[in-house]
């Protein structure tokens, strides 16, 4: 579960990379909006790999549940960032 969402990750940052690299060439600036976007999803990303962590070692049931409710969470609001 968690290599999947990795792999998924690293390719966002190669595409973003990209993205920055096009723009530079082309003149433009990103606009504050999406360098906070950017930001938002990164800490999202990183809060889901620890969370992710986590649930791999934890044994405590009620635990697991809670940090399954936490990685709904955050998979809920990286679909809306996009």
């Amino acid at each position: 579960m968690a290599r999947g969402f990795e792999s998924k990750s690293v390719e966002s940052n190669r595409q973003d990379a990209e993205e920055e690299r096009e723009a530079r060439r082309s003149g433009k600036r990103l606009d504050i909006h999406e360098i906070e976007r950017r930001q938002k999803r990164e800490g999202l990303e990183l809060s889901r790999r620890r969370i992710v962590h986590e649930l791999e070692s934890t044994t405590n049931e009620r635990r697991r549940e809670s940090l399954r409710a936490a990685l709904a969470h955050l998979d809920n609001e990286l679909a809306k960032i996009g």
